[in-house]
């Protein structure tokens, strides 16, 4: 999650401004946007490379952000943030996303009833915190489940938490301090075929991964040169209790196709924040967000740890200025979860997760999602 101002204009002018105004000071007053505009469409036919991803907010009552979904006993349920209106002015550090406390989304099936479990933990309960709960993850192991979280310490320092619970809705009991060695934002834990788990994790800007260039804490902020290689995600496998790690961070390598390092200047590819994996057909699957160019896009690689090869655009820019996503399958279909603003008119920090079916090439490449374009 990171800033970006609010726009005081339509919704299809905002769509076509958030490339051309992104990292801009603050100027725009609230934003003031009509109702969505008619889809767009496209006729299907084998020539076709961008499909729909038009649909509604899965729940209208509270705004969610950021969705992490897994299926746990034949349910499925989607971990997102819970966004407020806080009154905090915003900022390039991402004051104003001020989250307090975590909604757990659950359902039995697709289009079917979505149900709110209520609280499931609440910054109030956890002994270190500072301020910001940001996208949370989950994992289960053995009949327990784990629910990981971002939060800025007493220091205003991000770090990960973790908290367990018997249910897969919680409510979370967290521990007591955050995951030793962990920082910055956005945890994912994946499980592979052998049963062992792994975080990904880490966000430039207001994230403060760039903070740790040099290994350790740096206050300052440094990013390498727009011709070096960018800020890199991190991974560190998990211990057996779920609640450590078993090995320091590692960084990440994602490449071009031709073998060398995606370049911090390359805006369009580079790893912003919302580290995702999944794996399809015995192919690891490295999804993230580029930030400021709105884009959710993916990398390929043969283990866990990478490196990954960039392969293209999993989903187009959204309504708001973040872009954060995960994937799952459920009933034998796969779906991308995401967010945008569109419930609140176009309010960056109000936020909506939503659904849609995400399909592959017979190559294996993803068929990008335009979240606006209505199949004919």
């Amino acid at each position: 999650m990171t800033f970006q101002p609010k726009y005081s204009l339509t919704f299809s002018a905002l769509l076509s401004a958030m490339v051309l105004t992104a990292c801009q000071p603050e100027q725009q007053q609230k934003v003031e946007v009509e109702s969505p505009q008619s889809p767009k469409t496209a006729q299907s036919g084998p020539s076709q490379i961008v499909k729909s991803g038009l649909a509604e907010p899965l729940v209208e009552h509270i705004y969610t952000a950021d969705p992490s979904a897994h299926v746990f006993n034949d349910r499925l349920y989607i971990y997102p943030s819970h966004d407020v209106e806080s009154g905090i002015p915003q900022n390039d550090n991402g004051d104003h996303f001020d989250m307090r406390d975590y909604h757990i989304l659950s359902m039995d099936d697709v289009g079917g009833e979505v149900t709110d479990h209520g609280v499931a933990l609440s910054v109030d309960d956890i002994p270190w915190a500072g301020r910001q709960l940001w996208a949370p993850d989950a994992a289960e192991k053995d009949g327990k489940y784990y629910l990981y979280f971002p939060l800025k310490d007493k220091n205003d320092v991000f770090h990960i938490g973790a908290a367990v619970s018997d249910v897969p809705e919680g409510p979370f009991t967290p521990e007591p301090e955050p995951i030793a060695g962990s920082y910055s934002m956005d945890p994912a834990v994946y499980k592979d075929d052998d049963g062992e788990y792994y975080m990904y994790f880490g966000g430039i800007w207001g994230g403060q991964l760039q903070r740790y260039e040099g290994g350790t804490y740096n206050p300052e902020d440094v990013y390498p040169p727009d011709d070096a290689p960018a800020v890199k995600p991190r991974i560190a496998k998990m211990a057996d209790d779920m609640l450590s790690f078993a090995e320091t961070p590692k960084e990440i390598e994602l490449l071009d196709k031709d073998g060398t390092p995606i370049l911090q200047g390359d805006n369009d590819r580079r790893f912003f924040e919302a580290a995702w994996v999944h794996k399809y057909e015995g192919t690891y699957y490295f999804s993230y967000s580029t930030g400021d160019t709105h884009k959710i896009v993916y990398a390929t690689g043969d283990n866990p740890y990478g490196p990954f090869t960039y392969q293209g655009v999993i989903l187009e820019p959204v309504l708001g200025w973040t872009n954060h996503h995960s994937i799952a399958k459920f009933k034998g279909k796969w779906y991308l979860f995401y967010h945008d603003s569109s419930l609140s008119g176009g309010q960056t920090h109000l936020r909506s997760v939503k659904m849609t079916e995400l399909t592959y090439n017979p190559d294996g490449t993803i068929v990008t999602i335009d979240p606006y374009l209505e199949q004919k």
